[in-house]
């Protein structure tokens, strides 16, 4: 864990400061949890924060408390940029790197004069003036919530912040099943339930909201599956005509990758989608036991994350990426096939 310059931070926050919350592009479950509970909480404490996210978030994160009050920095950029020069101080959570935001937003905050403070559970993270990191816990939603308990604030947190924290752990946890998810974790849930967190609603607001098309999506990616089984490894991809043959819609993808991960004797998954608007196939990468998909995708995709989750890219074509991918395998196979041994 780094905790660096916390008391200082406190120091600064007994004001009422001018403060924006950014979360990281493409932001997901826990991004938009975060940010929208950190930002309810920093009201609550006399100041006035502003959510601000790089681009579009999915439809079934709409519904979330405060959400409508988020600015997305790509469509409202004048409200971003003017809520940024305002502000006393920036908070960068569920990102390790300027870069995740994107390129346009990523120019604006390298020029923002004063501060940031980093809530992240992701490895290797850039430096900055105040920052709480650690990659052992399971969501950044976990570290809010463990943010405002060092301040002593736990009573702060109401229904709409333990729903927004809620829905972040529960997302990043693949629904508290992921190695990540401890008896802390656990408990920390039950307390958000105790305040307000309505479990089957939330549940079924981020879960049960498939539009039809969705469905039809999930069914051309399934029908796309390929599998190495010398190598434990399976792989889905999606091009960008089949994603218009199907109406995507930010967030349909989310969680396709764990279907080829389920597969009985498969340690590592990846799911290849093409974005001819950004000219490139983003990837993610799920792995179980000791197999580094961080580190795979660190060395050869441009990109990182955790142990088990991580996501990356590649400027080759769709066919040239997977070619890329799949001849990497035999440098990989002794890791793959010792992974998670019963």
């Amino acid at each position: 864990m780094i905790l660096k310059g916390f008391e200082a931070l406190q120091d600064f926050l007994k004001k009422p400061r001018n403060i924006v919350v950014v979360g990281h592009r493409n932001p997901d479950g826990d991004a938009m949890g975060s940010t929208l509970a950190l930002k309810l909480y920093l009201d609550k404490k006399g100041h006035t924060a502003t959510v601000v996210v790089p681009n579009e978030y999915p439809e079934f994160l709409h519904w979330l408390p405060a959400s409508d009050t988020t600015y997305r920095f790509d469509w409202q950029n004048n409200q971003s940029q003017k809520a940024i020069k305002a502000s006393d101080i920036i908070f960068l959570l569920d990102f390790n790197a300027l870069h995740r935001v994107g390129y346009d937003m990523q120019n604006t905050l390298e020029q923002y004069p004063n501060d940031f403070a980093m809530i992240d559970h992701h490895q290797q993270p850039d430096d900055v003036t105040y920052m709480y990191s650690d990659v052992e816990i399971c969501s950044t939603c976990q570290m809010v919530y463990q943010f405002i308990e060092m301040n002593n604030d736990l009573d702060l947190i109401d229904a709409d912040i333990a729903t927004c924290l809620y829905t972040g752990i529960m997302t990043d946890t693949g629904s508290f099943r992921f190695r990540s998810t401890t008896s802390k974790t656990h408990r920390i849930i039950a307390d958000l339930i105790d305040r307000g967190a309505e479990n089957d609603k939330i549940h079924s607001n981020v879960y049960d909201a498939n539009s039809y098309n969705r469905l039809l999506l999930l069914g051309q990616a399934l029908s796309n599956l390929q599998i190495s089984p010398s190598y434990k490894t399976a792989y889905i991809t999606l091009t960008d005509a089949e994603k218009k043959q199907f109406d995507f819609q930010k967030g349909d993808t989310e969680g396709v990758v764990n279907y080829a991960l389920s597969l009985k004797g498969i340690v590592f998954a990846a799911i290849f989608i093409e974005d001819k608007e950004q000219g490139i196939v983003k990837i993610s990468f799920r792995s179980k036991g000791s197999f580094s998909v961080n580190k795979f995708a660190r060395n050869h995709f441009n990109g990182g994350g955790h142990d088990n989750a991580a996501g990356g890219k590649s400027d080759l074509e769709m066919a040239k990426t997977v070619t890329k991918f799949t001849s990497l395998l035999p440098d990989y196979q002794n890791e793959l096939q010792t992974s998670y041994e019963n």
